[in-house]
């Protein structure tokens, strides 16, 4: 099934879909992006997505293309064009095309881009019951990490060098701290505390991640936003990360070394458990 993606106005077949070899987003990753998931045919959390591209394009002094509420119509219509039950939404918006110079154009106009990726499996992850092994890698992103742009190229070589690790993934070390994982935020837990890195330039507000302390703290456990280094996460009872497509993940194993039992916890379970069950209750 081909399928149909939108691009500046227009729902078109994938293979007919193009942007000008002028695109900032292309020549400067002069671009930010979010993505929402699907679950039974709804979007989970797209207010939140909303309002964090919005920020993230006024960071940028970069103009929005388009109002969220037609911006929630684009994402209902892809859904049902591409009959999408469980998978994502990819958004990106650019500055658009203009000749290359370093400095902002005055007069450009935005490309906006959407595109659906059919991923089942989202809820019912066979991870969630084995768990994710990290390893550790020096942060050596750009500073404004809390502005969602497209310029991923360290932390895909972050997932490449985990991969042949053989991990799932990384968490990225800054200053002695951990800051996040490549595509995700990240978690440990001692007790009945749930630990992660404070909000800062140093990482990206996640939006499944504001859902996930809310519902914690609902639930009678403790939230500390603060650094935390490798060798307390060794030492933690659970590990997690967070993100729009994998939810609430376990981390059985940083560095090689087992995180508690050596398996997926019981907060952590809770705690996916609880997300997905408001998540699809709330989905629009």
């Amino acid at each position: 099934m081909t399928r149909t993606v939108y691009v500046n106005g227009s729902y078109l077949p994938e293979h007919e879909a193009t942007v000008s070899i002028f695109d900032r987003g292309f020549l400067f990753a002069d671009g930010v992006y979010e993505v929402t998931s699907v679950l039974g045919g709804k979007l989970i959390d797209f207010a939140g997505h909303a309002a964090r591209l919005q920020r993230s394009l006024d960071e940028l002094e970069m103009a929005n293309p388009t109002t969220e509420e037609d911006l929630l119509e684009i994402h209902r219509e892809l859904v049902r064009l591409n009959e999408i039950d469980e998978g994502l939404i990819y958004l990106q918006v650019t500055r658009g095309a203009a000749d290359r110079d370093f400095a902002y154009p005055e007069d450009a106009t935005p490309t906006l881009v959407l595109f659906t990726q059919a991923k089942s499996g989202l809820a019912d992850n066979p991870m969630a019951k084995t768990g994710m092994k990290i390893i550790s890698i020096e942060d050596q992103r750009w500073g404004r990490r809390d502005i969602k742009t497209v310029q991923l190229l360290y932390p895909s070589m972050g997932k490449m060098a985990a991969k042949a690790a053989g991990a799932h993934d990384a968490w990225m070390v800054e200053d002695g701290v951990v800051t996040e994982g490549t595509s995700n935020n990240a978690y440990i837990v001692k007790g009945n505390t749930i630990i992660t890195r404070h909000l800062g330039h140093e990482i990206l507000s996640g939006i499944t991640r504001t859902a996930v302390l809310r519902m914690a703290q609902e639930a009678q456990m403790k939230v500390e936003e603060r650094p935390f280094t490798m060798e307390e996460a060794k030492q933690a009872d659970e590990a997690f990360v967070t993100s729009a497509t994998t939810f609430v993940m376990p981390v059985v194993e940083i560095d090689g070394a087992a995180i508690g039992t050596g398996q997926p916890g019981d907060v952590v379970a809770r705690l996916r458990e609880i997300y997905i069950d408001e998540m699809r209750k709330a989905a629009v």
